[in-house]
């Protein structure tokens, strides 16, 4: 776990003070991704790394275009010179196409960053979007809703999640359709 301990206290410092609430999501996503190792063999750590990673663009302290995937993966690639693969999850996690277009930033943020691997990303997506603002865990449905009423229905990000919601629930359905299978495979 040695990228992911750094991410959490990376994380920790950009987020844990200005953004409490955004801090204690980020936790739980982590708790999530940590919880998939098992279906992840050598990229557990990557996912957990990601995991603590995914949301610190909204600190205060390094945002510049507003888009958070953006300048999170920005801010780690030439801040902290941060591995290639970790970069790219930040900043494509999920579904940040959608949010990208919306902002006019999706020719920026694909010639910046390559999609990682999909079955990485969709473990990704499905712990973000399996964990509340207050990291606790919610079904997909009503952890999409619950940004829909934060934001209101005008909002570019909401925009973003309506267009991005086949997308959201087709990751968070492979993954909870594989944990079966994981589980049965590590208690048999």
């Amino acid at each position: 776990m040695e990228h992911a301990s750094w991410a959490r206290d990376l994380a920790r410092q950009l987020l844990e003070r200005p953004l409490p609430r955004r801090w204690a999501h980020t936790q739980g996503v982590a708790g999530r991704a940590e919880s998939l190792a098992p279906l992840l063999a050598g990229e557990a750590d990557l996912l957990a790394a990601a995991a603590w990673l995914h949301d610190i663009g909204y600190s205060p302290e390094i945002v510049d275009t507003g888009f958070h995937s953006l300048d999170g993966a920005r801010y780690l690639r030439d801040v902290h010179g941060a591995d290639e693969r970790l970069c790219r999850l930040v900043a494509h996690h999920s579904c940040a196409t959608y949010e990208a277009t919306e902002r006019g930033l999706h020719d920026t943020l694909v010639a910046e960053f390559d999609p990682e691997r999909p079955e990485l990303a969709e473990a990704l997506t499905y712990c973000d979007m399996t964990t509340g603002p207050d990291g606790i865990h919610l079904d997909v449905a009503d952890r999409l809703a619950e940004i829909h009423s934060r934001y209101g229905p005008e909002h570019l990000v909401s925009r973003s999640i309506s267009a991005a919601t086949p997308c959201i629930t087709s990751a968070v359905r492979a993954i909870e359709s594989a944990l079966p299978d994981v589980r049965t495979d590590v208690s048999g």
